[in-house]
């Protein structure tokens, strides 16, 4: 962790007096005093080396270089809500409210921001979330062991109603030293039908969805399965084969350039996330309240 970036509350404060417009309104909006939030900002510029608050007797205004590093510490103080909502959801609680099940790419990249979404409108909620794929996460579902669940697959079992929630591009993507990163033409179907992949376990949705998009081809038998989005792109940046993978999943690796994504011509490689639940019942406070977050988000 860089030494400057430990302690987000700093950050956080700096945050609420841009947009406030003072220490003071800051420092109510946070439960603290106004010396303690001056404390804390002159501890935040002690830290960075540089001036970020202007203060007067009509309130105070980010320097420059304040607004500046707002800018960036932004998208850091919302990653790490995210992330704090999500590990309050994996706790398993006896005072739980709500039960969620999510297959592993909805999980990862899209239900922390909805559970901080939720914590905001009902504070006090107690979630315990469960994933796995999404053949686990309808079982799951089916068999009241969870209120809602989040699927990326085609498939739905009867028994279960559902809606969108997302649209995602399952992306073929390899190494960059793989032969295929330098193509300029598309990979055919068939030809992506009949190449080993790294891939993830029978009952992942994006497993079935490939299989659904390519068909009637059959797809090879794996060159590797592995039941974690994480293990299969560390497998393909070290050279080991191809996969396909939810584009949620890979945005980072391929701005970063460790991934390659290859086009595939002549098929649609779209699929729906959706929420789903026991057909035949109705949705009741928090769970419809994440639902209806969810459902926003698409």
């Amino acid at each position: 962790m860089p030494l400057r970036v430990t302690d987000l509350a700093g950050f956080e404060l700096l945050l609420s007096v841009a947009q406030l417009g003072s220490i003071g309104a800051a420092a109510r909006a946070h439960g603290i005093s106004q010396p303690a939030a001056s404390a804390r900002i002159r501890q935040l510029e002690a830290q960075t080396g540089v001036a970020l608050v202007d203060r007067s007797p009509r309130g105070s205004r980010l320097t420059d270089s304040g607004a500046l590093v707002a800018d960036w510490a932004r998208p850091v103080v919302e990653a790490a809500t995210d992330l704090e909502a999500g590990i309050a959801a994996l706790r398993a609680r006896r005072d739980e409210h709500l039960r969620v099940a999510a297959s592993l790419t909805v999980a990862e990249y899209l239900l922390p921001k909805w559970l901080a979404a939720l914590r905001r409108i009902d504070p006090g909620t107690a979630v315990a979330l469960t994933s796995g794929n999404s053949g686990e996460v309808a079982a799951q579902v089916l068999a009241r062991e969870v209120d809602l669940g989040f699927v990326e697959g085609p498939d739905l079992p009867a028994g279960l109603d559902a809606e969108t929630v997302a649209v995602d591009e399952l992306r073929l993507v390899v190494a960059p030293g793989h032969p295929w990163a330098r193509r300029r033409r598309p990979t055919r179907p068939e030809e992506l039908a009949a190449t080993p992949l790294i891939s993830r376990e029978r009952g992942s949705g994006t497993r079935r969805a490939l299989e659904v998009a390519l068909a009637p081809a059959e797809l090879a038998e794996p060159l590797l399965e592995l039941s974690s989005t994480t293990a299969i792109k560390s497998a393909v940046m070290e050279g080991i084969g191809p996969a396909v993978l939810g584009a949620h999943t890979v945005a980072a690796e391929l701005t970063a350039g460790t991934l390659v994504a290859v086009d595939v011509g002549g098929v649609d490689l779209h699929r729906e996330l959706r929420l789903v639940w026991r057909a035949g019942s109705r949705l009741r406070g928090p769970a419809a309240d994440l639902a209806a977050i969810a459902v926003r988000g698409a």
